[in-house]
């Protein structure tokens, strides 16, 4: 018999082994992370605060011989200077002007809503 053979044998059972708890370990981690974070934003009070909507993004991933999926971002500036990123449906992402004032509402990392204003609340 020939000693390639044997080879084979020994170390296809470790790879596939291997990559399989690799495999199985990232998606642990991910819905566990996932549910972590839903958890914490539960847990988070509803905020309502003066805010200024000042950029707007996209970020698109797939395409070629598969679909493609567009995630839209709005970064809003509060009173205080602070800045907070939120992922918006593609719908308010279009209701959303740069320079807009408003009342923005979340929980957490979870963006509820934004009303505008038609005053300036003196956010630059």
């Amino acid at each position: 018999m020939l000693e390639g053979g044997d080879f084979m044998f020994e170390f296809a059972p470790i790879f596939i082994g291997t990559i399989f708890v690799i495999v199985t370990s990232v998606i642990l981690f991910t819905l566990i992370k996932s549910i972590s974070q839903w958890n914490k934003n539960n847990h988070s009070p509803k905020l309502n605060i003066n805010s200024k909507v000042v950029a707007k993004r996209t970020s698109v991933h797939g395409g070629g011989e598969h679909r493609a999926y567009t995630d839209y971002f709005v970064t809003f500036e509060v009173e205080s200077g602070d800045r907070i990123e939120f992922k918006v449906s593609d719908t308010e992402y279009g209701m959303l002007v740069e320079g807009d004032n408003g009342e923005l509402t979340f929980q957490g990392t979870r963006y509820l809503g934004f009303t505008r204003s038609n005053e300036n609340i003196g956010i630059r």
